[in-house]
Formats: C-alpha cells, structure tokens, sequence
C-alpha cells in the first residue's frame, strides 16, 4: 500500500445528490427485508438507550445523544455500504452480508473510528458545559427542558449557541467520513488519504456537497420528528445513497 496526499476525485453536478437518493432508494428496494431491518435494528437500539436516560432521570440527555447518533451514522452505516457494494457487483445480498462486510482498510477504519470518538467526547463535553451553565445542572424531565429550551431566554440561547458549536462538529466530521468510511471499506488506503479525498470533493464541489450535507440533516431530523419510527426507512436509504455518493465522486 502506497499512501497518497489523495486520490482523485471527479466533479459533479450540483443536484447529484437528488440522483443517490433515486439510487440508494433503488437498493432499499431490491433488499427491502435486509434495509429495512437494518434500519429497524439501529431505531431500536437508539430508543433502548433513550428508554435507560428516561427511566434514570436523565431525559434531558436525550437531545446530546441525538447529536452522537448523528455523529457515528457513517460507521453505523458500514453494513449498509456492504449491502450496495454487493448489489453493484450483480450479487443479491442476504442478511449475512450485514455480518461479513468486507473491508480492505480495517485498521484505517479504526483510526477514523477514534477521530469520530474524539468529535462525539468533545459534543458532549460542550453540551454538558452549555447546559451547566445555563440551567445550573438541573437536570430535568424532558418536557420540562423543552419548555426551559423553548421559552426562556437562557434556554434560547443555550439553543443557539449549542447549535452552532454541535454544527460546527458536525460538519466536520461530514467532511472526514462521507468519502472516508466507503472508501476504506473499498481500497487499500490509507486514512489520511481518504480524509483529503472527502476534503478536496468538497472543495471541487461545495454546492453538491452542500446540498448532500443539508439534504441529510433535513432527512433525519424528519426521521427523529417522527417519534424515530421513519427513522427505519431514511436510516437505511441514506447509507445506500452514500454509496453511491462515493461511487461517483471518487472513481477507481
């Protein structure tokens, strides 16, 4: 293995990633049974964790480990990558190719696995500074936060401020992961090389990758509004689409 500044990636049209979620939501339903469940699998996962924090008293956690959830969705997602790599290579992936993702950088992985540690740490570092001192360490019920959050001038404010900081992670790691984790499980490289390959997609592309960035936030916020039940369809077409994402802009 020879590592590289960066591989070579390919400029797109600025609605390309209208077209991965046409192609992702092709995948999802060649394999409904193994998407779906897999989406399924990661929803109830996330409301296990949300049931402990409500049972100990700590709901008001719930919205930080959203913002964790979002954080790891693209290694949450290997299984899912597997799945369409498979699918493109004429295959018809069952359940066990969920268990057997075949990675050719597994230890790059791993490394990009520990920056993604290091970003979730530092989220919930701010969000429980943010929310001491705006709330005294009060620790909450949840209905009684969303009120403080939404009516009182330090919850409004520790909303925007939090916004901005869980914004700022998040977009950095957009950056580190969109084409890092694909393209480790796919090449052997190196995860530097695979980080400045995302870095210079977004670069050569900022309104595509713009777009795919707003495109994902909208959707799963939309799968978290809905009580984490659309959770289960959008989990699994946007790691699908990511694929694709990854197939066109970084070509072999």
């Amino acid at each position: 293995m020879q590592a590289r500044p960066e591989e070579e990636t390919r400029r797109i049209a600025t609605d390309a990633p209208w077209r991965w979620l046409g192609e992702g939501w092709r995948d999802m339903m060649r394999v409904p049974g193994v998407s779906i469940g897999y989406g399924l699998a990661v929803v109830g996962g996330g409301v296990a964790i949300n049931t402990l924090l409500w049972r100990a008293g700590l709901s008001s956690w719930i919205p930080v480990l959203l913002g964790v959830f979002a954080l790891l969705g693209p290694v949450i997602a290997v299984g899912l990558y597997e799945v369409s790599r498979r699918l493109e290579q004429g295959e018809q992936p069952g359940l066990g190719a969920l268990f057997s993702v075949k990675m050719k950088s597994p230890t790059q992985i791993l490394l990009v696995g520990f920056f993604l540690m290091f970003a979730v740490f530092a989220w919930v570092r701010i969000a429980s500074l943010l929310y001491a001192l705006f709330a005294s360490a009060n620790y909450q019920p949840l209905d009684d936060f969303l009120a403080f959050s939404l009516t009182t001038p330090g919850g409004i404010a520790m909303l925007i401020i939090g916004t901005l900081f869980g914004g700022a992670i998040a977009f950095c790691i957009y950056l580190l992961t969109f084409i890092s984790i694909p393209m480790l499980m796919d090449r052997d490289t190196d995860a530097f090389t695979a980080i400045a390959t995302g870095i210079k997609a977004v670069k050569k592309n900022p309104g595509a990758m713009l777009l795919w960035a707003w495109l994902i936030a909208i959707f799963t916020a939309a799968g978290v509004g809905t009580l984490f039940i659309g959770l289960a369809l959008i989990f699994p077409l946007l790691g699908h689409a990511t694929w694709h994402a990854y197939r066109e802009i970084a070509p072999r």
